[in-house]
């Protein structure tokens, strides 16, 4: 049995999206040894900074909260797909499907209830990258026809810049929980168990989280 952490850490200097200084999580020293008997930090820290999931009610107004979240997510079958040779800056429908060709005779390759995640080039860089590569709306589209329970990829936004957040709205509307901010360089492709521990934060519209992967 392998396993490998694909979460971010969380630290002051850590990438964050569009390099925006509010997004930066900020630690602040409540309490020393020199100001008291203990010591103590605050933390100051953006949602969707780092490993997350998006909760439907981020891009749907009447969508709903964390508190959907299911213990059931806790640890789902997955298959990682590993687009870093891909020569445009989008995963489309076409390209699943393409990918799909790979699986043994008889086997699917995308499951209905297991999770789907998206490795690319963005894995290879550790600084943010305006031209990260996403999931198109016909790709997301295609997962929900699918039936999957989650899609996760390695950049700190699952699409880039579609007019009315297409990819976000086709996943979340269909049930489809979204993990972004994943680390998968070192990750080979293939099927594996995927454990997601979301913290229990009630009332809000993304949960940070710690991913692992664990191989059989």
């Amino acid at each position: 049995m392998v396993l490998y952490d694909i979460s971010m850490a969380i630290k002051p200097d850590m990438t964050v999206y569009k390099n925006r200084d509010d997004k930066k999580p900020r630690f602040t020293i409540s309490s020393d040894f020199k100001s008291g008997s203990v010591y103590e930090t605050r933390l100051d820290f953006d949602l969707h900074s780092g490993t997350h999931v998006d909760m439907p009610r981020h891009m749907i107004p009447d969508g709903d909260s964390s508190e959907s979240w299911s213990e059931e997510n806790f640890f789902t079958s997955a298959v990682l797909l590993d687009f870093t040779s891909l020569s445009r800056d989008r995963i489309t429908v076409s390209d699943l499907k393409e990918k799909e060709k790979t699986a043994p005779p008889g086997a699917a390759l995308i499951r209905p209830g297991s999770s789907v995640l998206l490795k690319t080039v963005n894995s290879l860089n550790d600084i943010f990258d305006f031209s990260f590569v996403f999931l198109e709306k016909s790709g997301a589209e295609y997962l929900t026809e699918k039936g999957v329970a989650g899609v996760g990829i390695d950049a700190l936004g699952i699409e880039r810049d579609q007019p009315e957040h297409d990819t976000h709205k086709t996943l979340l509307k269909a049930g489809i929980w979204i993990l972004e901010g994943l680390r998968l360089a070192e990750v080979p492709a293939g099927d594996y168990t995927l454990i997601l521990m979301p913290l229990k934060i009630e009332g809000v519209e993304a949960l940070p989280a710690r991913a692992l992967l664990q191989s059989s």
